[in-house]
């Protein structure tokens, strides 16, 4: 975009363009058109990975069966209905697909505990917003703002409890409403499912609600809509993916639960708050709007409890009802989730019977972790598995649990529930022995239902499970099964009166089945992912065989001259460069520092360039320019980076950290006003000397004016958005939709124009420029402004750097041209060690721009810059710009203004293609690395999202080197 004609150095008159077709017609291919070669290998790499794919990122099989209330007539177990409400076999037909209509049985699998069930989910509720700050280290700002709760879970003799609950990754909102309703684990490669969620085809608690005649209302999150269609008596669902939107969905759920909560015509009511989730991803947990939210939900669960109680009598609407408040997953202190962290997987529950007594459960099955507060009380928080959760609430409810279901049943949310049962307390004893004898039967069924679905699951899956885990599993059931059926069945149906040795054999007898399910659940966990080998080695064989198919074309045909000893050693350390950081994704911790590994080879090779330098006296000043701005990508990595880290407090304070001061120093506030309309001024001035020095004229030229029109546009948004100068009053009146709206406008009709100029018209310029070089220019600044307004603040900034990065390649990479002159050298056209290093330089870009492989580095907030409501499309576009703007987008575009002027254009499309050969080096790398490392203990939450970003920014360079090849070449 900066680089001019005249900053070029001239360079020798080189071999011929017909060396560039000898390359294919060795293999019998004369192929000439660039077009079709890039189009072909985009093809060939799609391919690949459709292969590849199709063996890593399989989904665990979803079987159709449902599971009926006739189903349970095949256990051992008490909770059998008599024998004439049910079939005698569980045939193929039984593992029906629609249920069955038997919900006017008084009694499914278990005897009901609550008539009623109330489910507020509060997106993304970290444990630390429920649990009293005394658990904690240190008291935080967003700490004890739902102080109602507390109240509740700490009164005298309470009937309430707060859990710390376990989610398990990927922590999107889709998996883990997915994993609540099925009971069983999500798998990874639904995580693109949160952008528009299908329907739930596996059995799950709503479908039993509805199939058991429950009559479901839900409010909220329009996700669940999605996944359950057709399944509510009510639904009042709000769309939920505009991040920056904190009210619509919160006031929505408002509007229609305290009204509801006075009718009875549910049986439960899920109502699905996302406030405290949108206020993490734009101002993160440490903020003003988060603890706004908290103490708005404190005021509304204030005024549902209060409602709940006054109904709460006997005969009184609420009388048997149950409330449970929860998260589905945490967030970090920015605001991420989606990943297998600490905070992200860490949420919160609270459950509350509106029956004023417990039914005691055994210090055995206690898992409360407590400790005194600053009043010197005894506060204690327990502990569940999300897993669990479906067949806890099946089990209150007295419903079929979900066919595909492997949680157990919790036993102290199950004793919040149950203390709605009228127990005669004969003795705490008496009451510990009831409660203990409908615990075991409930087990009893609980655990042939997991093993039932293992055993189907084994039998229907292509893979399945192997024989020794099979086994093992079996074992341990036939056990537990053994001493139920000889002994603890008689004893609860005899009733046996030694107190004591009962209790003692109950329990034992629970911990034979809680060993089944801790066995069940850690085999789901570890191996329940179908690589298919075959299909991965085949997409990695074909992306090996396109890396040579390439290598092929970029090599220069047999007419050339050999390569003398110094170029020779370039292209060995060039080529060990590459291998290098390819061997670094062996490594989960190298995976983490990617950004620092791309950063340290960066820097290995300015030095190189250096040291050239300083022996050829030439070009010191851009070697040094060079490190020094490698340098500083090296700091905006470091502060992108502790984004990452979920107990990191630096982003909160990162430009303050630098420079020794506190937030809202007037100086820091100052410069961050100031530095970013500065960096777009010095863009508009390059821009306007790259129109002088090329002389462009007719419709290149007013593309160009265009990119400083929007430049203008951007410098006035970003001044108005900080008061400088009383622009915030224009902001105001204008909308502050409508600048960005223009530039989105303006860029739309470069682009329309650049298509129009290349299809009819001639490029006119003078001082011998190269026709690409105008139109480098043209295209690479119409794409930089919407980059750059997507990038926010930090946009101008990093434009700036990747300009004089690229810039002292271009130039450092004429030292050895201007010395080598006529030597025998096949590559003094083509410098593999600049396009590595621009390469690289677009890795650290990615990764200095705040950005890092996971799904909880998108910056979702982004896809609504000029825009409120959410459009798929439009949302995915914006989106992906901002992600991959800087190092795919401007880096693939802007190739050209690495090549000297009287360059041929072959060599050009050769650069284009040893780009793209760098970068399906990386990706096939990735691919080999998640083969060796695909049962690693990180490969969901580190190597299976590091693959997916590299093979969609393969193909998304793939993509802009064919349009580049139809735009650049003649």
């Amino acid at each position: 975009m900066s680089v001019t004609a005249s900053s070029r150095d001239p360079e020798p008159r080189q071999h011929t363009t017909g060396e560039f077709s000898n390359g294919f017609c060795r293999m019998g291919m004369c192929l000439k058109n660039e077009k079709w070669i890039a189009m072909a290998f985009l093809l060939i790499h799609l391919v690949a990975i459709l292969f590849f794919t199709r063996g890593f990122l399989l989904t665990r099989t979803e079987l159709p069966f449902h599971s009926t209330c006739s189903d349970v007539s095949l256990s051992p177990c008490l909770a059998s209905p008599p024998p004439d409400h049910v079939s005698n076999s569980i045939s193929g037909s039984n593992l029906s697909q629609s249920g069955g209509n038997l919900h006017q049985q008084p009694k499914c699998w278990t005897k009901p505990a609550v008539d009623r069930v109330i489910i507020i989910v509060l997106d993304a509720l970290r444990i630390d917003f429920v649990a009293p700050s005394s658990f904690f280290p240190e008291p935080k700002p967003w700490m004890d703002k739902l102080p109602i709760l507390q109240k509740l879970a700490y009164a005298n003799g309470s009937s309430a409890k707060i859990f710390k609950a376990y989610a398990d990754p990927p922590t999107t909102s889709l998996q883990r409403l997915k994993g609540l309703t099925t009971g069983g684990l999500p798998t990874f490669i639904d995580v693109g499912n949160s952008f528009g969620a299908p329907a739930i085809v596996e059995d799950n608690f709503i479908n039993q609600l509805v199939q058991n005649g429950k009559r479901v209302v839900m409010m909220g999150d329009d996700t669940w809509t999605q996944l359950f269609p057709n399944q509510f008596a009510k639904a009042y669902p709000f769309p939920s993916f505009n991040v920056k939107d904190l009210n619509t969905v919160d006031n929505g759920c408002i509007e229609h639960l305290f009204p509801s909560l006075y009718e009875d015509d549910w049986d439960v009511l899920i109502a699905h708050f996302l406030g405290v989730d949108h206020a993490g991803h734009i101002f993160g947990v440490d903020s003003i709007p988060m603890i706004e939210k908290l103490e708005q939900y404190n005021a509304v669960l204030e005024k549902v409890v209060q409602i709940l109680e006054s109904q709460a009598g006997p005969g009184g609407l609420h009388e048997n009802t149950l409330l449970i408040v929860m998260g589905d997953h945490g967030q970090t202190l920015n605001g991420d989730h989606g990943g297998g962290s600490p905070e992200e997987v860490e949420t919160s529950m609270f459950s509350m019977s509106l029956r004023k007594h417990t039914s005691p459960v055994p210090q055995e099955f206690d898992t409360s972790s407590c400790k005194q507060d600053s009043d010197g009380k005894q506060i204690c928080v327990s502990s569940i598995e999300q897993l669990d959760f479906a067949a806890t609430l099946s089990a209150l409810l007295g419903i079929s649990f979900p066919f595909g279901s492997i949680g157990r049943v919790n036993p102290e949310l199950y004793a919040l529930g149950s203390s709605s049962w009228n127990i005669e307390n004969d003795g705490n004893q008496s009451v510990s022995k009831k409660w203990i004898a409908d615990y075991v039967d409930i087990l009893c069924t609980n655990a042939w239902q997991v093993k039932r679905y293992i055993d189907v699951y084994s039998n229907s899956s292509v893979v399945g499970f192997s024989y020794d885990d099979l086994s093992r599993i079996s074992d341990l059931y036939s056990r537990a099964e053994e001493n139920w059926s000889n002994s603890i069945k008689d004893m609860l149906v005899d009733g046996d009166k030694n107190g004591s040795s009962n209790i003692s054999a109950l329990t034992k007898q629970i911990m034979a089945y809680l060993d089944f399910f801790s066995s069940v659940v850690e085999l789901a966990r570890s191996k329940w992912t179908e690589f298919n080998l075959k299909l991965m080695i085949t997409g990695f064989g074909i992306m090996v065989i396109s890396l040579f198919l390439q290598l092929l074309i970029i090599l220069p045909g047999p007419k050339s001259h050999g390569m003398d000893s110094g170029a020779f050693v370039g292209l060995a350390f060039t080529l060990s460069i590459v291998l290098i950081r390819a061997c670094s994704f062996l490594s989960n911790s190298y995976i983490l520092e990617e950004g620092k590994v791309a950063n340290f080879l960066l820097a290995t090779t300015g030095l190189i360039k250096l040291q050239y330098s300083i022996m050829r006296k030439t070009m010191v000043k851009e070697a040094v320019t060079f490190l020094a701005t490698v340098f500083a990508l090296r700091i905006s990595i470091d502060i992108g980076l502790t984004k990452q880290a979920a107990t990191s407090q630096f982003m909160s304070s990162s430009p303050s950290w630098m420079l020794g001061m506190v937030p809202g120093h007037p100086i820091l506030t100052l410069v961050s006003d100031i530095a970013p309309v500065l960096s777009l001024i010095i863009l508009i001035y390059m821009l306007y000397k790259a129109i002088n020095r090329t002389s462009c004229v007719g419709i290149w030229k007013y593309v160009t004016v265009g990119s400083i029109i929007n430049y203008f546009l951007v410098a006035m948004q970003w001044a108005s958005e900080s008061k400088m100068l009383g622009l915030d009053v224009l902001l105001q009146r204008l909308g502050r939709n409508r600048i960005p709206q223009a530039v989105y406008g303006i860029g739309l009709v470069q682009l329309f124009l650049l298509a129009f100029a290349r299809i009819f018209c001639a490029i006119k310029v003078t001082y011998g420029s190269k026709s690409w070089t105008v139109k480098t220019v043209a295209m690479v600044s119409a794409c930089s402004s919407t980059v750059i307004l997507l990038s926010g603040r930090q946009g101008s900034m990093l434009a700036l750097a990747y300009i004089l990065g690229g810039y002292c390649i271009m130039r450092l990479e004429g030292i050895e041209r201007n010395q080598s002159g006529k030597g025998n050298n096949r590559f003094q056209n083509l410098n593999p060690l600049a396009v590595v290093q621009w390469s690289l330089l677009s890795v650290c870009m990615f990764f200095a721009s705040g950005h890092w492989c996971a799904f909880d580095g998108l910056r979702y907030g982004a896809a609504f810059v000029g825009f409120d409501e959410f459009v798929l499309i439009r949302q995915a576009i914006l989106l992906t710009i901002e992600t991959f703007g800087f190092s795919i987008i401007l880096s693939v575009f802007g190739l050209p203004l690495l090549m000297p002027l009287h360059s041929p254009t072959k060599r050009l499309f050769r650069m284009c293609m040893l780009y793209g050969l760098v970068n399906a080096t990386t990706v096939t790398a990735t691919i080999l690395c998640v083969t060796i490392q695909r049962r690693h203990l990180m490969v969901w939450g580190l190597f299976a999202p590091k693959f997916v970003f590299d093979v969609v920014g393969l193909i998304l360079t793939d993509v802009l080197i064919c349009v580049a090849s139809a735009f650049y070449f003649d």
